[in-house]
């Protein structure tokens, strides 16, 4: 227990969640929107992360961390450790990689049709087996 304030540190007293949100809407839209998604649900939880993103204004323009945090959340991983991660890189004002559209599939998948004739099943027919069957009929 803490009997005098004047020994408490600063991140106790001072630092508030709606401090945090103060100083979110100072920055910008975006961090604003990623400090209210921190404190929506158990905000004394979630508290030093939002500091931290906040004291990245310390290091960082203000405008580059709203558009990282920006970038964090158009990513759909709004957390600390990616807004850090993005102004480390310097890729805030860089667009976003295109999507590859293949759903995050590995590189070579590919239906089982691909592989019918490159490893033949044990009792399983093969379209070759099925035409050299078929070529033998038909000439008998």
């Amino acid at each position: 227990m803490i009997n005098n304030p004047r020994n408490c540190p600063r991140s106790l007293t001072q630092l508030t969640p709606a401090w945090c949100r103060r100083q979110a809407t100072a920055i910008g839209p975006a961090c604003e929107q990623v400090i209210a998604g921190l404190l929506a649900e158990g905000a004394l939880y979630r508290l030093r992360a939002a500091q931290g993103v906040i004291g990245l204004a310390d290091k960082h323009d203000p405008a580059r961390l709203d558009a990282a945090c920006a970038k964090a959340v158009t990513a759909g991983d709004p957390s600390y450790r990616t807004i850090k991660g993005i102004l480390a890189a310097g890729t805030e004002r860089g667009a976003p990689p295109a999507s590859a559209g293949d759903g995050g599939a590995a590189a070579f998948l590919r239906g089982p049709a691909s592989f019918a004739n490159v490893i033949p099943m044990p009792g399983a027919v093969t379209s070759d087996a099925v035409h050299a069957t078929a070529t033998q009929e038909g000439t008998s």
